[in-house]
C-alpha cells in the first residue's frame, strides 16, 4: 500500500495490533482515513508506527476492552479527537481452547466480556452518535464459528453466535437511518489467535489458514458497499452453508475432531 490519499474521515479499529484488525487499519489508512486504534497488547504501538508512515494521523491505546471502564477510556479518546466517527471496525476478540470444565473460569469470562460485553458497549456508544448524525458504517468481526457448536472451543463459538445474530438484528434496526452494519465472518485465519487461545496442539491450530489481508479486504469492501454480511473464502462459504443443514450434534462431533487438544497431525 502506498501513501494515504487526502484525509476523508475518522476510523476506529479495535484489535488492531495484528491480524485482521491491523490489516483493516492499513486499508483505512491507505484510503485516507485517520485512525484511533486499540488492542490489549503493546504491539499496538508498533502498528501505529506503520500506519503513521502510511500518512495517517493515529492515536493508539493499549486497552483490554473486556471492561466497561476501559471501553469508556476509548470513548473518551474518540471524544477528545473532536470529530465524528465515520467507520467503526469492531474487531477485538479473544479465543480459548480446551474443554470448558478444564478452563480457568476467569479466562472463559474474559472471552465473553471481550467478545460480547466490550464489543456491544462500544457499538452502543459509537452507534448512537452515528444514528444521531444520520451517517456511519459499522463492521463487526463475527465468525463462521458462530454457526457451529464449538466442542473444545465452546465459549468462543458461543460468543460468535451472539455477535453474528446481534449484527443482523442491529442492521435491521438501523435501516433507513444512514448507518450500515456489516458482519464479517471469517474462518480460520493466519493470525496469533490460535497461539493466544492455547490451541497450537490442535488440528485446526496447525491447518492451512486464510491470509488476514485477504479477509480484511473482503470485510472492508463489504462494509463500504453496505452489505449485511460476508463470509471470507469459498471454503468457509461452503462450510457455513452446510452448517445450516447439519444437526447440531453432528457439528459438535466434527468440531471436536478439529479442536480437541492433541488432534494436531504430526
Amino acid at each position: 500500500m502506498g501513501i494515504a490519499e487526502k484525509k476523508i474521515g475518522l476510523a476506529v479499529v479495535t484489535g488492531a495490533s495484528s491480524g485482521i484488525g491491523f490489516e483493516l487499519a492499513k486499508i483505512a489508512a491507505a484510503k485516507g482515513y485517520d485512525l484511533i486504534i486499540a488492542a490489549d497488547e503493546e504491539g499496538i504501538k508498533d502498528a501505529a508506527a506503520v500506519l503513521r508512515r502510511m500518512g495517517a494521523n493515529v492515536d493508539a491505546l493499549v486497552a483490554d476492552l473486556s471492561t466497561l471502564e476501559v471501553v469508556d477510556r476509548l470513548a473518551e479518546c474518540i471524544e477528545a479527537d473532536g470529530r465524528s466517527v465515520d467507520l467503526l471496525l469492531a474487531n477485538a476478540g479473544r479465543g480459548l481452547g480446551k474443554g470448558f470444565l478444564d478452563q480457568e473460569f476467569a479466562e472463559a469470562r474474559r472471552v465473553i466480556e471481550t467478545n460480547v460485553l466490550g464489543t456491544v458497549y462500544l457499538i452502543h456508544q459509537v452507534g448512537s452518535q452515528m444514528r444521531t448524525r444520520g451517517a456511519g458504517r459499522i463492521l463487526i468481526t463475527g465468525s463462521i464459528a458462530g454457526f457451529i457448536p464449538g466442542s473444545y472451543q465452546a465459549v468462543y463459538n458461543g460468543t460468535k453466535a451472539f455477535i453474528n445474530s446481534f449484527s443482523f438484528a442491529l442492521r435491521n434496526e438501523l435501516q433507513d437511518t444512514g448507518v450500515t452494519v456489516t458482519c464479517l465472518m471469517p474462518g480460520p485465519t493466519d493470525t496469533r489467535f490460535f497461539e493466544r487461545a492455547d490451541m497450537l496442539d490442535t488440528d485446526v491450530g496447525q491447518s492451512e489458514k486464510d491470509d488476514p489481508a485477504d479477509v480484511a479486504k473482503v470485510g472492508f469492501d463489504a462494509m463500504m458497499d453496505g452489505e449485511g454480511d460476508v463470509v471470507a473464502g469459498w471454503k468457509n462459504k461452503f462450510q457455513a452453508a452446510v452448517a445450516n443443514l447439519t444437526p447440531a450434534s453432528v457439528l459438535a462431533a466434527q468440531h471436536a475432531k478439529m479442536a480437541a487438544p492433541g488432534t494436531a497431525k504430526s
